[in-house]
This record gives C-alpha cells, structure tokens and sequence, in this order.
C-alpha cells in the first residue's frame, strides 16, 4: 500500500497526512514553527468552543489556518450515519474560515466518551494550533489523530477487528491493529517512535499489564504513556490511540481578557 504524502497548509504553519473529510490523519509543524495546545479550563459546547478559538488565535495575531487539531469530548457513541451528520455540522466552522476546503480538512482531531460524567453535548476540551519557533528544533511538533481497530473509511463496521469481543486476546489484536494504524503515519510525518513525547490510550477496558507494559516500551524513553477511561466516538470501537509532541500547554478561561 502507498501511503500518502504530507500536503503543506498555506499561511498555517504547518502540513497535514490527508485523511477523511472530518479529520485528517495527523499534522506536523513546518521547520521554524511549533506547536502549542491550549486546554479549556470549562469544557465549552461546540460553536461556543469554536468561537473562543478563533478570539485566541485573533489575539496572538495568528491566522485561523493556523488551528491544526482539535480535541472533543461527546455524550455517547454514535452510529457511523449520525457521526456522518456530526461531522458535516462540525466541519462548518472550519469551512467558514477557509480551513476546509473541498472535501479536505487538515485539522487532526481526537473526539472521546468519558466513562463518568459525560457531557450533555458534543464540547471542546483542548485545541492545538502553530506559532513562530523562539529557538530552533530538532525534532518537529506533530499530532495524530485518533487510530481504532479499523480502517478510517466509510463503512468501516465490517472491517472492525474482533468485533463484538472484549476478551484479553481480543484487545490485544485490537490493540495491535490500532498501534500499526498510528506507526503507519509516521514515516510520511518525518517522525518515528524516539520522537513520540505524549501517547494516549483511550478504552474503558482493562487493557492488562503486559499490554500496556508493551506500549511503554514502543514508545522508549522520555515518553509519557496515559490512559484514559473514555470511549471512542462510534459505536463497537473499543481502543483509540493517538501521539503527539508539542510545545508548551496552556489552561485557558472561558472568556478572553
């Protein structure tokens, strides 16, 4: 299988792994650029959420193309119809703002279910976007977006490794699977595992020690291995994982000022 090449965002500072129209498959910051993440102190719905975005970016004097990922967090899981319908309202925003364009969106995304307390809507969590580097790097800043037991395309159901099953062998294959998804994006960003600083695993499933123990050991030294109890978005997905490395993390308020 070819893998896709990275396509340069104008004016965003930074390029993109193509994927669907919702998402793509990850991003990486052009030399003299980083990545900054900014976390929302109070969870904001999602045009709210849109809204503070583009006043922070408007404030740091930086273009709304530079906005290169976008965390969410959801009430449930949804059937691969009603995702469908999510992501044409999601993706409106990003339109407006000429971000997406023609069925591409270069804007990587990680949309979870927390296991307690969800919220009542679909809202923003965190966002990342590039700025000017002060100093030079050696390694760029990426994101990946979220990586399943599946393939990421329509009619992804059937498709699914050991669908329906929760076993230990079960999601040790789905798991491989889903770490094979993400390796699979990291050659075409120009990274490798040495540069992985964050990875995230998110199931509300025990995943056992020699699994996770497995996981630490793919990603080496100086990375930070977390595990959430959320879900993925779609119904019968049971593991996610995504990567990242990124500068600095801002906690950001509600309101600007």
């Amino acid at each position: 299988m070819t893998l896709p090449s990275t396509l340069p965002v104008p004016h965003g500072g930074f390029r993109y792994l193509p994927g669907g129209f919702q998402y793509s498959a990850a991003v990486v910051a052009e030399p003299g650029f980083v990545i900054e993440r900014a976390v929302f102190d109070t969870a904001l719905p999602l045009e709210e959420g849109f809204a503070r975005i583009e006043a922070h970016l408007s404030a740091l004097g930086r273009p709304m193309a530079a906005l290169c990922a976008c965390e969410l967090r959801s009430p449930a899981p949804l059937t691969e119809a009603d995702f469908v319908a999510f992501n044409r309202r999601y993706v409106q925003p990003l339109e407006r703002w000429g971000i997406y364009l023609d069925g591409a969106n270069p804007v990587a995304r990680c949309n979870l279910v927390p296991a307690d307390r969800p919220p009542e809507t679909v809202v923003f969590h965190a966002f990342s976007y590039t700025r000017p580097a002060v100093l030079a790097q050696q390694r760029p800043d990426f994101v990946t977006s979220g990586a399943a037991e599946c393939p990421d395309r329509p009619g992804y159901r059937e498709a699914i490794v050991r669908l329906g099953e929760t076993s230990p062998d079960a999601l040790r294959d789905k798991l491989q699977f889903a770490l094979g998804d993400l390796e699979s994006r990291f050659a075409p960003l120009g990274v490798g595992w040495a540069d992985v600083k964050e990875l995230n695993l998110y199931s509300v499933h025990d995943l056992h020690r020699p699994l996770l123990q497995g996981l630490s050991s793919r990603a080496g030294a100086g990375c930070t291995v977390t595990c959430h109890a959320v879900r993925p978005p779609v119904v019968d997905l049971e593991i996610e994982l995504d990567a990242r490395r990124h500068g600095s993390v801002l906690l950001l308020p509600r309101t600007a000022g």
